[in-house]
């Protein structure tokens, strides 16, 4: 019996998975601003669900908050778990707990009177807790020497705007005034191929320099579903190359699931490839696999580069060179959240299944486009498959040949 009860225990979730699902219901409340009070009733940005988060639910997300040195956040929740444990019948927490939490996360805000406050209603119901009297006697010290100087104004650094713009971008809002936006167009491409003259591909633009196009109707449902029945049973945790060490690993900020797909495991795939080559242009001699990743609820990708900097050396094979290019397949739509933006000039391309964005990773010399840093925004609902695939700079050579300018 013991047995079956351990086996039973393995199929429960663990602390991770509690983690894991507490980080995502803050960096999903976070990204989209959503209002916590609408977030703990189940209403996602107008879509009602069943689950309802209780007092002690929210306490905990809190505390996943204040573990990480988030104080906004962790008072935002705070405040919830106290609303609700004042509306529950049968409670689920006590309010010294949550109280212990918020006056301190509120203290670490600059809130200091109130701070106090809230650790009087502490002292109230726990008289004697020791941290409480320290805590009020050392908010009392701060204020009584009443030589504190205004906060100085520090100008946000590059990443900072950087994770700025980066979420405004996934709520939807603008970040850039592009002044060609009245020259973007759509129209029917061939490229000069001839499968391309029979059916020309859609081409939109997106972004003049860098090139940034999608393409539309780049797979067919088939070919989708072919493609998620071989990946499904092989997806693992997507990792991310130490900069330092060169090792796989996972990381925080790139949450989903992923597996490479090779040329000769199935038609489709061979079917696709050609596909990729015909409306790119470029050789897929030095190309990697099909990547193809899935985002769960609250999965994302932070601002991240697709080429190897000069910090990274080693990363890619000298004999294929670096990514010159990517091509990002959407597999599906997403109901809300998921889009890809580029921070830095302010684009942002909301996942439309069966299409493809593209873009060049590298200049025509070579060097690394800095702005073409992107990122996956979180899934606030529903599902998102996309297929990447990344070409490397070799056998490109008379494909996309290098400009005379030194720096680019």
């Amino acid at each position: 019996m013991q047995e079956i009860l351990d086996e039973v225990r393995k199929r429960f979730p663990g602390q991770e998975d509690l983690d894991g699902a507490a980080s995502a219901l803050l960096r999903l409340q976070d990204t989209y601003k959503l209002p916590i009070s609408k977030l703990a009733e189940g209403d996602v940005q107008g879509m009602k669900t069943t689950m309802r988060l209780s007092a002690e639910d929210c306490f905990v997300l809190g505390k996943h908050a204040y573990n990480g040195e988030d104080f906004h956040a962790t008072v935002l929740w705070l405040e919830e778990a106290l609303n609700r444990l004042a509306k529950e019948e049968a409670t689920t927490t006590d309010k010294a707990s949550i109280l212990d939490y918020l006056s301190y996360a509120t203290y670490k805000n600059g809130n200091l009177g109130h701070a106090i406050e809230l650790t009087n209603q502490w002292l109230q119901l726990d008289p004697m807790n020791e941290r409480a009297q320290l805590n009020k006697a050392g908010y009392k010290d701060i204020l009584a020497k009443n030589n504190l100087s205004p906060a100085s104004i520090v100008p946000q650094d590059n990443e900072d705007i950087i994770m700025d713009n980066y979420m405004k971008l996934c709520r939807g809002e603008e970040t850039h005034k592009y002044k060609h936006t009245h020259r973007l167009r759509c129209r029917y491409r061939h490229n000069n191929n001839p499968s391309l003259r029979i059916r020309p591909i859609k081409m939109e633009d997106a972004y003049f320099d860098p090139w940034i196009v999608i393409y539309h109707d780049v797979v067919s449902d088939k070919e989708i579903e072919t493609i998620k029945k071989l990946a499904a049973p092989r997806l693992n945790r997507a990792t991310i190359t130490d900069p330092q060490t060169g090792i796989q690993q996972p990381a925080d900020y790139r949450i989903s699931k992923s597996v490479f797909l090779m040329a000769g495991e199935d038609p489709a795939i061979v079917k696709v490839d050609k596909r990729i080559e015909a409306l790119t242009g470029l050789s897929l001699e030095t190309g990697e696999g099909l990547q193809v990743v899935n985002y769960g609820l609250g999965g994302q990708y932070e601002p991240h580069y697709d080429f190897a900097r000069q910090s990274e050396g080693g990363q890619f094979d000298s004999e294929e060179g670096n990514r010159i290019s990517t091509l990002l397949i959407y597999m599906s739509d997403v109901e809300a959240g998921g889009a890809t933006v580029f921070p830095k000039i302010g684009v942002k391309i909301f996942p439309q299944k069966r299409s493809a964005a593209f873009w060049y990773n590298l200049h025509r010399n070579g060097n690394g486009d800095y702005r073409t840093r992107h990122a996956g925004c979180p899934v606030l609902a529903g599902s998102k498959w996309v297929a990447n695939k990344w070409l490397h700079e070799r056998g490109q050579e008379f494909r996309r040949r290098c400009g005379l300018k030194k720096h680019r």
